[in-house]
């Protein structure tokens, strides 16, 4: 297991006119002048993650166009993203799990607030990318202890060693062009669905070039057969899937609508509409056209 070095960052003042802030990016190894680290900035040739940073927000993007992650400076451990909220949905369908481990880390949103609002739960959140973890700081991610963990490490290549169950996997791993390739051409899913509980759930964020889609929607059902269901969320290109370990749960059936009502009084988040938009059923072949 590899942990995370410190690393020196320079700021400049961002190079768009219509996000305006502060860009911050690790120093360039090279010794590159700050005028000439802000051109690369600006014209898509910095090649490691950096941060946009205004009075209230802090963002992790891998390009301007690839917005990984998004913190409220005053409020770091809230989920602003309308696909992190909605992601909490596994809560639904396992209210109490032990422990959790999720593919690609961010800006950690999810994370934390798993950490901090899920007492009695394990958290392990795996990151392929060095220079992601190395930010873990500044988006106020918790130490490393016996309740929350940060793994450096290929998702794929983690799930197909992993001994123990897991009860909740969250799959939100992503390149400057949307969902990873990588885990639509592994086992990924496979092996993922062999380390789940027998009432564990996956859920993955499908956002990005849409051509990616279909080969990681091949895979789901090649692991969890039809135990799928979709939720789109509103005003963004992200969609949502939840795969099941051994069946395909009823959300109209009433249990789920209190657990929503309890879930949204607990965590402040609303879990009713997020049930309703998953009784709704939309049918997953509609994604083979996005």
């Amino acid at each position: 297991m590899k942990t995370h070095r410190k690393r020196t960052l320079v700021a400049f003042d961002s190079p768009w006119t219509y996000d305006p802030g502060t860009v911050r990016i690790f120093e360039p190894d090279d010794g590159a002048s700050r005028e000439e680290a802000s051109w690369r900035v600006r014209n898509g040739e910095h090649k490691t993650p950096f941060m946009l940073e205004t009075a209230s927000e802090r963002q992790l993007l891998f390009t301007r166009s690839s917005l990984q992650s998004t913190m409220l400076i005053d409020e770091p451990y809230a989920l602003i993203c309308a696909y992190t909220q909605k992601m909490m949905s596994f809560l639904l369908f396992n209210p109490d799990p032990r422990h959790i481990v999720m593919i690609g880390l961010g800006g950690g949103s999810l994370a934390k607030f798993c950490y901090r609002n899920l007492r009695n739960t394990r958290f392990t959140a795996v990151e392929i990318d060095a220079d992601v973890i190395a930010l873990r700081d500044e988006f106020f991610l918790p130490a490393d202890n016996e309740r929350f963990r940060v793994v450096h490490a290929d998702g794929a290549r983690f799930m197909s060693r992993l001994e123990q169950r897991v009860d909740v996997i969250l799959v939100d791993a992503f390149d400057a062009d949307g969902v990873a390739v990588s885990l639509a051409t592994s086992n990924f899913y496979e092996d993922a669905a062999s380390r789940l509980d027998s009432d564990g759930v996956l859920v993955l964020n499908l956002s990005g070039d849409r051509s990616r889609y279909p080969a990681h929607l091949r895979r789901l059902r090649k692991a969890f057969g039809d135990r799928l269901l979709m939720l789109p969320v509103s005003a963004s290109d992200n969609v949502l899937v939840f795969a099941f370990k051994t069946e395909l749960p009823e959300p109209a059936d009433t249990d789920f609508a209190i657990c929503a009502q309890q879930l949204e009084s607990q965590l402040q988040l609303e879990f009713p509409r997020y049930l309703q938009k998953l009784c709704q059923g939309r049918d997953l072949t509609e994604l083979q056209d996005y």
